[in-house]
């Protein structure tokens, strides 16, 4: 079963992405591309939180699963490496299998996005277009699909 946090996050996403397709001005939908990049970023976070979370909270007592949600919050700039690096935390065997299981596309379309948001962030050029951030977007949730067939 999915997190409902996750859920409601990347309907409110999918959304937004069906609105800004129709934009006809390119210019204008080249920004709102950024804006959906900074989004997309968000919502890997989050949703590597809250998989992770939603775990401890299942399979540890509460004081524990206190702590891990607690050093969850400091969880930030969702590069596939730090994905990776967290996972381990949990599971060697895990962080094995979405390393290989991620290695390529994905890993490139998750790294892109934090890059891109970073650059968006900090003022300078992406280059980011809604073709490309819809189809990192798509990579982004099977990424998270991985994570959360792992925790169930």
């Amino acid at each position: 079963m999915k997190n409902i946090e996750i859920v409601r996050y990347q309907q409110r996403l999918d959304d937004l992405f069906e609105k800004v397709k129709d934009i006809p001005d390119f210019e204008l939908q080249s920004h709102w591309a950024r804006y959906l990049c900074v989004l997309v970023s968000g919502y890997l976070e989050t949703s590597v939180r809250a998989i992770y979370s939603e775990y401890s909270n299942k399979r540890a007592n509460r004081n524990v699963a206190n702590y891990v949600s607690s050093g969850l919050e400091r969880f930030q700039s969702p590069k596939m490496g730090n994905i990776l690096d967290l996972t381990r935390a949990f599971s060697l065997q895990w962080a094995e299998e979405l390393e290989n299981v991620t290695e390529g596309e994905l890993k490139e379309s998750v790294d892109s996005i934090v890059a891109n948001r970073h650059n968006i962030a900090h003022g300078r050029d992406s280059g980011i277009s809604y073709a490309r951030i819809r189809e990192y977007y798509q990579n982004a949730i099977k990424v998270i699909e991985l994570i959360e067939k792992q925790c169930s």
